[in-house]
Formats: structure tokens, C-alpha cells, sequence
């Protein structure tokens, strides 16, 4: 009995030192030390391991990462808690001081700066004395020895444990009340923030198709894909942001947020597409964005011979590099400040994130990017080509069926098929839809955006009872067609055909 009572104790103990650091967590804008374990588990997983995530799991894979580190928190502090039961009690403390730890390197070594030094430790330093503490309070506190139970510890006391570990719960559950109004939503910050109104505003839209269940044309903020490696999402004060822009330049340029809406500002539909997307997947989506274009501001500020590429950081760190080509040849590469009409959502890089048409979200869509550097490709290595995706990766021509759904119920008779396709910085001049093995034909396409955004088509056929196959096929504004060559995503981009079976009844 005491051994089950010493477990409770020792989840009670982890939990309560959990709850300690969520609040200090959101007080201060620091990592909570789960996060900061997880950031560094998603930093180390082997590539495919990651691409398993990513397709298996989508948004789910941080909650899931963070409930299991969670979940193997307990379970060892329950055995800590089982052990100290059984009398060894400094070993159970020890093991509790050891998890606090291990928060606290983690902590340490964080590619975050997102937070000052003492912001950053401050969280994983009161989990680990909580822990310690917590776990030191339970062990020494339990039922006193029962008849017949030899083994159970001198000086256990069962009503001092029931209330020293009541009072932990307690305590432990205000903490992680308090710390859901803590951080705040951080709403406000977003809501000082005016959508400017760009010196070269996008015309209106008019590309789209009315089709039930089709992908719209503009994809709403709340259902725009996000792939990123972070727990915990940044909320950055505008009026702390500040873009650093710097390396082979023949000067170098700090602006503030407020600098940066004073600038020439364009407004586009562009098309953002992650190179994670398996063939027919989810993550791409289109956006109205507002924003500056970098071409203005490397202009400004000189770019010295010799550089071919740009490594801008996120402010957790991450670094991406991209050809100084792209964002200098004419596209709209930009720094967006607004998306659909509202300033950038904070999990899609608010306040500043850069959007560049024509290449995988990996080497040109750094969200909550704070510093750029002009430099050349053989003198830094970003953070995915570290491992193991292509240093340069243009978006490839690709085609999507929304509607019918995979293995959909359909009536006989006349039927829609519908979906998407884009090639970004080429665009879309023609859709083929193929049923079963029979001929190609021409699908319908929606109005012509411009070469940066997806297009809409929609098919028409005769479905006839039975079991049917479509497969959808595009080709880009240059005349190529789109590769029927099945590759994964890894290293540069999938590709390959999207088709989808339906029941005809």
C-alpha cells in the first residue's frame, strides 16, 4: 500500500513542479522546460523520422511530442516516488533534481532567443527546485507502519502524506490555472498593430470557382497549413522587433517594425507551398499578403560581389538560406507584415516573416524572422540542409483533387470532379483529368491570378455504377507536364500523379 501511495506522491510531486515552471514560463516569455526537451527531441530525431511525423501526424506532432514527454515525466517520477516509499528517499530526490536537470541543459543549449538568458532559465530553474523540494516533502511524509507490513519505513506517516500531497495538488493546480491568464493570449500585441495599406494594391479576386468542396481560392488564416519546429509559438512585441540586415553589403541597416510600415509597401496572391507536401497533400495554401519587397531594401543596402545567397534567422533561431537570385530578379519576394487583410497570425510568423513565390517553404518562408545576412552558400550551412534537403529547391508543378474524396460515395450520372494546381513563378495553363485508363481530357480552369497562385479547375463526367479511378495531371505555363515519376518528398519536393478512387451507385 505505501509503495502505490509513494508513486501518487512522486506524480504528485512532478506535476506540481510542471505547473511551477508553465507559470513562470508564461510570466516570463522563456521556454517551459517541456518545450525546450521537445524543441531539442524534433532538433535530433533522425530526417525520416521527422518526414513520418510530418505526414502522419500534421499539426498533431507537437501536442502528441509534448504529452508524451510529459507522460515519461511521471512514469519516472513515479518509480522516484515508489522508491523514496520504500525508504531510499535520497535516491528519489535525486532522481527528481536529475529530471529538473535535464530541463535546465536543455534550457541552456536552446536555439531560442526569443527571450533574454535569465528569461530562458528561469522557468527550468524553478521546475527543478520545485521538483526537488516537491519530491523531498512527499518521501518524507506517508501511512505509519501498518500490521504485518515489515517492509514498510519507519516514520511514514499516513496523514502527514495525504495532507502534504493535497497541498502539492493544490498548489500545483493554481499554478497551472494561473498560468492560462499568465502570458496573456497576447491578442493585444496584434491588436496595436494597423493593416498598412500598400503603395501597390492586388486587384480584386476574381479567379475563383463555385464548386462544393473545392479548395478556395484564398485560403482562410485559420486553415493555412503551418510546418515549423516549435512547441511553443513566439509572441513578439512589435515594438521590440527590430530586422538586422547585414554580411556582404556595403552598409548595414536596422529597422523597427514602425520603420518598416513607412516603406513601399505591395500587396499579392501568392501561393506558399511546404516541401514536407506529399502528392494530393495539404500543406499549401494561398494568401493575400501585404508586405515589403527585398529587392528595395538590397538595393539600399548595396550587395557586395560575390554573394549568392541570404541566411535570415527566426528569432527561435532557426536559419534558412536562399539564393539571392529569387529575391532579386523581379518576383514579389517580400516581407510580409499582413496576410488576408489582418496583421500576420502569430503562427504564421507575426510581426515579420518572409514570403518569396517559387520555392518550398524551407528556404525561403522564415516566420518571425530578425535577422538577415547576405553572404554566399559555401560559407554557411542552413538548418534543414543539415539535414539532408537540397540547398536550393524550386516548387515543382503539381496538381490536387479535393473533390470527390478518396473512396466517396457518388451517384450515377452526371458527376463534378474538382481541385487545385499551381507552379509557382511558371503558372497553370492546362488540367487534364484521366478516368480509369481511358484518354486524357481537359478540365475547366478558373480565370487566370497571375503566375504565383494556385488555380482552381473543375471535370465534368459520365460516372457509371461500379468502382472508378481519377487521376489529375497539369501543365505549367512553359508548356512542361507535370511528371508522372513518383518521388517522395525528401530531398527537393514530391512528385508523382494524385488520383483518387470513388463507388459509383
Amino acid at each position: 500500500m505505501h509503495r502505490a501511495l509513494g508513486a501518487l506522491g512522486g506524480v504528485v510531486a512532478a506535476g506540481t513542479a510542471l505547473a511551477a515552471g508553465y507559470l513562470v514560463a508564461g510570466l516570463t516569455g522563456g521556454p517551459w522546460p517541456v518545450d525546450a526537451v521537445g524543441v531539442q527531441v524534433i532538433d535530433r530525431s533522425p530526417g525520416p523520422v521527422k518526414d513520418w511525423a510530418v505526414r502522419s501526424l500534421g499539426t498533431a506532432d507537437r501536442p502528441l511530442l509534448r504529452v508524451g514527454i510529459c507522460v515519461t515525466l511521471v512514469i519516472v517520477a513515479a518509480v522516484a516516488g515508489w522508491i523514496g516509499a520504500r525508504g531510499h528517499r535520497r535516491t528519489a530526490v535525486a532522481i527528481a533534481g536529475g529530471l529538473g536537470l535535464v530541463g535546465l541543459v536543455f534550457a541552456i543549449v536552446s536555439r531560442s532567443s526569443a527571450a533574454s538568458t535569465v528569461d530562458r532559465l528561469l522557468p527550468a530553474t524553478v521546475t527543478l527546485v520545485v521538483a526537488v523540494l516537491a519530491m523531498a516533502l512527499v518521501t518524507h511524509a506517508g501511512p505509519a507502519r501498518e500490521p504485518g507490513d515489515a517492509e514498510q519505513p519507519d516514520g511514514f506517516d499516513r496523514r502527514r502524506f495525504l495532507l502534504t500531497v493535497s497541498a502539492l495538488a493544490v498548489v500545483g493546480a493554481g499554478a497551472a490555472g494561473a498560468a492560462r491568464f499568465a502570458g496573456g493570449s497576447g491578442q493585444e500585441l496584434r491588436a496595436r498593430v494597423r493593416v498598412p495599406r500598400p503603395t501597390d494594391a492586388a486587384g480584386p479576386l476574381q479567379a475563383s470557382l463555385d464548386v462544393p468542396g473545392i479548395s478556395p481560392f484564398t485560403t482562410p488564416n485559420a486553415k493555412f497549413y503551418r510546418v515549423d519546429t516549435l512547441l511553443q509559438v513566439p509572441r513578439i512585441d512589435p515594438r521590440d522587433w527590430e530586422l538586422r540586415i547585414h554580411g556582404l553589403v556595403d552598409k548595414e541597416l536596422r529597422l523597427s517594425f514602425d520603420q518598416l510600415l513607412e516603406r513601399r509597401l505591395i500587396e499579392r496572391d501568392i501561393t506558399l507551398t511546404c516541401v514536407s507536401n506529399e502528392v494530393g497533400g495539404p500543406y499549401t495554401g494561398n494568401a493575400r499578403w501585404i508586405g515589403v519587397p527585398v529587392a528595395d531594401l538590397l538595393r539600399e543596402v548595396g550587395v557586395r560581389q560575390g554573394a549568392d545567397a541570404v541566411k535570415s534567422t527566426s528569432v527561435d533561431g532557426l536559419t534558412i538560406g536562399t539564393p539571392l537570385a529569387a529575391l532579386t530578379d523581379g518576383r514579389d519576394a517580400i516581407l510580409a507584415l499582413a496576410m488576408n487583410g489582418e496583421p500576420l497570425p502569430f503562427e504564421h510568423g507575426f510581426p515579420v516573416r518572409m514570403v518569396v513565390p517559387g520555392l518550398y517553404g524551407y528556404v525561403s518562408a522564415t516566420k518571425w524572422i530578425v535577422d538577415f545576412e547576405v553572404t554566399r552558400f559555401r560559407d554557411f550551412s542552413a538548418y534543414w540542409t543539415d539535414r539532408g534537403w537540397s540547398v536550393e529547391a524550386p516548387i515543382k508543378t503539381s496538381s490536387r483533387i479535393d473533390v470527390p474524396k478518396g473512396f466517396a460515395t457518388v451517384k450515377a450520372g452526371p458527376a463534378v470532379a474538382a481541385g487545385v494546381a499551381w507552379a509557382q513563378r511558371r503558372g497553370i495553363s492546362k488540367v487534364e483529368v484521366q478516368v480509369d485508363n481511358g484518354p486524357w481530357q481537359p478540365a475547366r480552369l478558373a480565370p487566370v491570378d497571375g503566375p504565383d497562385t494556385w488555380r482552381q479547375w473543375t471535370f465534368r463526367w459520365n460516372a457509371t455504377p461500379g468502382t472508378h479511378k481519377l487521376t489529375v495531371r497539369a501543365t505549367d505555363a512553359t508548356g512542361e507536364l507535370q511528371t508522372d515519376r513518383q518521388a517522395s518528398p525528401r530531398p527537393n519536393g514530391s512528385s508523382g500523379l494524385h488520383n483518387t478512387v470513388v463507388m459509383v451507385e
